[in-house]
């Protein structure tokens, strides 16, 4: 099961070019906090970034469980010229943000 054996955490050069470092910490606490020990987690998450109001709300997702989806809302300020998908990729414990081009 991936993001069980963390061995180091970044964020990819496309990822720290588009969104703030606090939406970034965001996906992380939610993978820590929500998602580890909850859900059999796949090597690639899905976090998709929605206007709630004018607030972010992040959509978790994964490809091989169409049949999960877990709404977050938070007080971040939402801004329209963000990516849409980002993708947090586990590769044998390094844990990387990353756009869906970086993938």
């Amino acid at each position: 099961m991936a993001f069980t054996n963390t061995t180091a955490r970044y964020a990819s050069f496309g990822t720290i070019e588009s969104i703030p470092s606090e939406i970034i910490d965001t996906f992380w606490r939610i993978i820590d906090n929500n998602l580890k020990g909850v859900f059999a987690l796949e090597p690639v998450l899905n976090f998709e970034l929605l206007n709630h109001q004018g607030l972010l709300t992040v959509r978790f997702s994964q490809d091989d469980d169409p049949n999960t989806a877990i709404i977050f809302d938070f007080n971040y300020k939402f801004d329209s010229a963000w990516p849409r998908l980002f993708h947090a990729v586990d590769n044998m414990g390094r844990e990387t943000i990353m756009t869906p081009m970086e993938v």
